[in-house]
């Protein structure tokens, strides 16, 4: 006897053989086939209150377990609002399905709800964009779909789905289900320029590395790094998805000295991170490009200051040809097509950490001169009845943070405190904007690490502008059963944005960047959870303990923390 299902059913029973249990959304009536289809195979629906949260869910649920993430969204506004999260996926080599609902294909043209070009919408986004217009072959689509997602350079793709498509029944014996559609098999170097690579290494007396986000996506990540840093004794520094693979309880963890080493290289080694703003366009000369007098052309000679030594020697690794070399007016001496983790495997037969020890010294001593006046900036203006600063804050939150548990940076100049004195150690342990600047990914990752980490702390550290964007989604994590703790570093300002407005046009000329000091924990108690505020350095660890308590309880909880001033980033511009 036919056993008939609904597309819903093929995509879900296609996702659910993937090992994928769990999608995010914002219902739509477009897309009700497929929550359907997953309750019949397992599927778990976690549903947010904005599809750019539900995007950004997808993206973090990626990061933590290693597999596509999946968003399903409605037609029209409700793929518009996803694509800020599909643009952040994008740019941050991470994989995700998004599944878009369409009109039936019989009224496509002619004015349906929500009707409009959903695929040239994505495409420029997106590493494939299509419509399925079979049912019976939706299951097909969906493997091809995955595929790309991780295939190369990780990405998003982005089917569209016609309800009459997504609605219509098959026979489920009479539609192809692919099997052993995709390889897991990593990019290995071509031997000639590894043989170049090691030769390099070999001889090189003061290397650095610096390895970023791709490493994510190699096998056993945290151990093969460690192993390399070991063997090789080379001075390591991380950003991007990286963060968070090297114990920071160990002597190989360094985060504050990277410029230090860069400067004094005399071989830079770059994992799976592009030569962009992070690395300063990975210039070893100043930029010429245009007029240089002025404020703008100053302002364009300090974003992109030399860091890298001049005489440094370069092997960049990348799983993106077309990356390697790029902005380097003198070029690489080694360039690897390959995998990040396969590379540090075979460097780390090369050995040498005997060899490097003064270097490794030398380096250390920076780290720890900059750590002390870090700690000593931590204290100030640490009275009990002030305010506390903005590293106390971070130093304070960061006590309460355990192995395992993921910290979320969702801000700008808070954030970029955060990063330096927070550190959490796990694979996925530290997202944050990415290098898109995305300003609203915390509830979103959020939600899906303690989808994936029930029995993990879940942080978020908000800017009081970033909070704003999305805070209603507290309610979804409250009624969800999805406990985090939110620190809320309140400013009252765009402070990332506001401090270069003031320094360039003047205190008279600050428009459209501040804010009040408004009281954004009883956002929380509305929903039910748990509020703190706090405007004095006494009351901060009380409040943390009453908070973490109430998350491991079951409540979400928002710790509204009022900042006192710091010079600690008052350099820092952000354009």
């Amino acid at each position: 006897m036919p056993q008939m299902v609904h597309g819903g059913r093929l995509i879900a029973k296609t996702l659910a053989r993937e090992g994928i249990d769990t999608i995010f959304t914002l219902c739509g009536g477009h897309i009700a086939a497929i929550y359907d289809g997953c309750l019949d195979e397992g599927i778990r629906v976690v549903d947010t209150r904005h599809e750019q949260t539900a995007g950004h869910a997808a993206d973090g649920w990626a990061r933590l377990t290693g597999k596509p993430g999946v968003v399903a969204v409605t037609a029209g506004p409700g793929l518009t609002d996803a694509v800020t999260a599909v643009a952040t996926a994008r740019r941050s080599g991470v994989p995700m399905v998004v599944l878009g609902g369409a009109g039936p294909r019989v009224f496509r043209d002619m004015g349906s709800l929500q009707d409009m070009d959903h695929v040239e919408l994505m495409r420029p986004i997106c590493k494939w964009a299509t419509t399925v217009t079979e049912t019976r072959r939706l299951g097909e689509y969906i493997t091809v779909a995955l595929r790309k997602a991780q295939s190369g350079v990780p990405g998003p793709v982005f089917l569209e789905l016609p309800l009459d498509v997504l609605m219509e029944m098959v026979d489920l014996e009479k539609v192809a289900m692919p099997s052993a559609y995709r390889t897991s098999a990593r990019s290995a170097p071509d031997p000639v320029e590894m043989a170049r690579a090691i030769e390099l290494v070999r001889a090189a007396q003061r290397p650095v590395a610096v390895v970023g986000s791709q490493l994510r996506w190699s096998r056993d990540p945290i151990e093969t790094l460690a192993a390399f840093m070991s063997a090789t004794g080379i001075p390591t520094f991380v950003n991007g998805m990286a963060r968070g693979l090297i114990d920071p309880e160990g002597p190989q963890f360094l985060n504050r000295s990277r410029k230090y080493a860069l400067k004094n290289a005399d071989l830079v080694l770059i994992f799976g991170t592009p030569f962009d703003f992070r690395l300063s366009y990975g210039q070893s000369e100043k930029i010429v490009a245009g007029s240089q007098s002025g404020t703008a052309g100053a302002l364009m000679l300090n974003l992109a200051a030399p860091v890298i030594h001049k005489d440094a020697k370069i092997i960049q690794v990348d799983l993106d040809g077309d990356e390697i070399g790029r902005n380097r007016t003198r070029g690489v001496e080694v360039g690897l097509v390959a995998d990040s983790g396969l590379v540090l495997e075979a460097l780390s037969t090369v050995g040498g950490a005997d060899t490097r020890q003064a270097w490794r010294a030398a380096v250390g001593a920076d780290e720890a001169a900059k750590w002390s006046k870090m700690n000593s900036e931590i204290d100030e203006g640490a009275g009990a009845e002030d305010a506390p600063n903005p590293l106390r804050v971070c130093a304070e939150v960061d006590r309460f943070v355990r192995p395992g548990d993921v910290v979320i940076g969702d801000g700008g100049d808070f954030v970029g405190t955060a990063a330096y004195v927070m550190k959490p150690f796990g694979v996925s342990t530290w997202m944050d904007p990415g290098p898109l600047g995305t300003l609203g990914v915390g509830p979103g990752y959020a939600l899906a690490a303690k989808v994936v980490k029930p029995g993990s702390r879940i942080v978020i550290m908000f800017g009081d502008g970033s909070f704003g964007l999305h805070a209603m989604e507290l309610e979804a994590m409250q009624r969800q059963g999805l406990p985090v703790v939110a620190i809320i570093g309140n400013d009252a300002g765009w402070t990332q944005i506001l401090r270069g407005q003031k320094d360039f046009y003047g205190e008279k000329r600050i428009v459209a960047t501040r804010l009040d000091y408004t009281r954004y924990e009883r956002i929380s108690e509305c929903y039910g959870g748990h509020g703190e505020w706090v405007d004095k350095t006494a009351d901060l660890v009380p409040a943390l303990e009453r908070a973490f308590a109430a998350a491991d309880a079951g409540k979400v909880a928002v710790v509204n923390v009022k900042l006192s001033q710091s010079a600690f980033r008052s350099q820092a511009i952000s354009v």
